[in-house]
Order: C-alpha cells, then structure tokens, then sequence
C-alpha cells in the first residue's frame, strides 16, 4: 500500500462539485445517537425511518484490515459491555484498541446495552459495531422496501497525525481501504468523506477527486475560512463547522466558494430553526426525529 502522502498546492477549485447532494441534507448523527446506539445498523435503520437523506457515520480500520463503524478507535467505556456482562472503565478503554483486533475479536464487544449517560432516550439495543461494507448492505436494503429516495453516507476518517500507526494506518493506507469499500458498493456519487485530519482529504482530492469531501471545523478553531482552506489546499464541497461558528457572514463567504455548509451536532429545534434561517444547507444531528 501507499504509505506516504501527496499533498496539493495552492487553494484551487474543487472537482468535487455539490451538483447532487440533497437540496437541503438532513444527516443523522452516528446513525441517530439520541434515540438508538450510534454507530450501529439499527440507528442506521431508525434514520431512515426519521426521513433522513443522509446517514452520517465514523469509520476505523482493524488489524485485519476491515473498515468498521466506531467514534473512537477503540472501545469507549460510555457504550461498551464486555462479555458475560463486564463493563469496560475509563483506565482501561483504549487498552482494547480496535487497530490491534481483528474484526472477529470486536465482535465480542457490545456498544448497545449499556445506558448511555448522556443521551437517556436512546434505546437500548443488543448490538456491536458494524462493517462499513454491511451498514450500506442493510441502509441500501431497507430504504428499497421503505421507498426511500437513495441514501447519501456521509463517513468521517477517525485519524489524527500522532497516532498514526498505532489506532490507524496512515492517510493514504486509510483512505485506499475506505474507498475499496465504497466502489465496491457501487456508491461513489452519493458518499462525502468527512475529516477533521485535513490529510485524509487531501489524499482524497488527489487520488479520487470525483469522491465528495468535507472539511470539519472545530468551535475553537480562530482562523479565516480562508486560513483554513490555504491548509487544505483545495475547496471542498462541504465545508461542516461546529454550529456555534455559524453566521451570515460565515455562510456568505462559504457560499461564494461554491462550498455548502452543513453544521455539527444540532440537537435543539430553535436552534435548527435559526441555522435554516441564516441559510445553511443542511444539518447533522443526534435527534433527526426534530427534523
């Protein structure tokens, strides 16, 4: 596998053009993490109920190499069960690092029973965390037999510089993998690639620029969109801030980029109500029930 990687030049128009995102992308966060356990096939499924046009997803790699749906790259003692009943604790959770098992050894992991602190509507739901390749199977299935218009899948790359190799390969390996799933299923114009590791994307917009991608932002990020993008390199089709950062002088700029803006994690009606009102072109959020 590659394992250095090209970085681009100059900030420059994207290939990667919105011509046929949602109008307005309602994106259920993990699946729908208020209401079923994130990152599984059931809060996929329940999305798809909730009328969501795309489902919004964390990605990690295992040993043997299989692209798996996870938030952390290991096993986060909020959610996770071991077996015969075992919690797993803050000191020990990122001993059970998912870069170091195979995706049989995850599997003896549940990420759906244990009430989740933060979000008490959520459902509890024997589950443990999915393959990439299966939650398209199962989404692709289901919003078939609901008549669902065809689903986007909006995936984060779950990397970062200092721990490459150690939670996950690095970019360019990351990225080959994720991508040998997506063209294996045949969804290449309807998935975004979503980062904060601006790596990924760069990797992304060299090799496969006709995959949509989407720069996440941090709230405590100061800089200019423009800062910002002069480190990308490029102008993504999304560009997704944390909500707190949205504006009208933020969505003007963005918009005169030819870039959407689809904000993270929105969770409360009047502030969804005043996002659409400022223009956004869609949202991400845990409760895709107020949508």
């Amino acid at each position: 596998m590659i394992c250095t990687i090209m970085l681009v030049v100059g900030c420059h128009s994207t290939k990667n053009n919105f011509m046929n995102l949602p109008v307005f992308d309602k994106e259920g966060h993990r699946g729908c993490r208020g209401l079923m356990p994130e990152n599984t096939i059931p809060a996929m499924l329940k999305a798809i109920d909730l009328g969501v046009t795309t489902l919004e997803m964390d990605a990690v790699i295992t040993k043997d190499k299989r692209v798996i749906l996870s938030h952390e790259p290991f096993f986060n003692h909020e959610i996770t069960t071991r077996r015969y009943g075992q919690l797993v604790t803050v000191q020990e959770e990122r001993s059970f690092n998912i870069y170091k098992m195979t995706y049989a050894e995850t599997q003896r992991f549940d990420v759906g029973l244990k009430p989740h602190p933060r979000f008490p509507q959520q459902q509890r739901v024997a589950a443990t965390k999915p393959l990439l390749e299966n939650v398209i199977d199962s989404a692709e299935h289901y919003a078939e037999e609901k008549k669902h218009p065809k689903l986007f899948y909006n995936i984060e790359t779950k990397s970062q510089p200092h721990t490459d190799n150690i939670y996950h390969p690095v970019p360019a390996d990351f990225v080959e993998l994720l991508v040998g799933v997506i063209k294996k299923k045949k969804i290449e114009d309807r998935v975004i690639i979503q980062s904060f590791d601006f790596r990924t994307l760069q990797y992304l917009h060299t090799k496969y620029p006709s995959i949509k991608t989407a720069a996440l932002i941090e709230g405590f990020d100061k800089r200019t969109v423009q800062q910002q993008l002069d480190q990308l390199g490029f102008t993504p089709a999304i560009y997704s801030p944390e909500h707190t950062l949205v504006n009208e002088d933020l969505i003007k700029i963005c918009h005169e980029k030819q870039m959407k803006v689809i904000p993270w994690t929105v969770n409360d009606k009047p502030t969804m109500d005043r996002l659409k009102s400022l223009g956004v072109d869609g949202m991400i959020s845990d409760y895709p029930d107020l949508f």
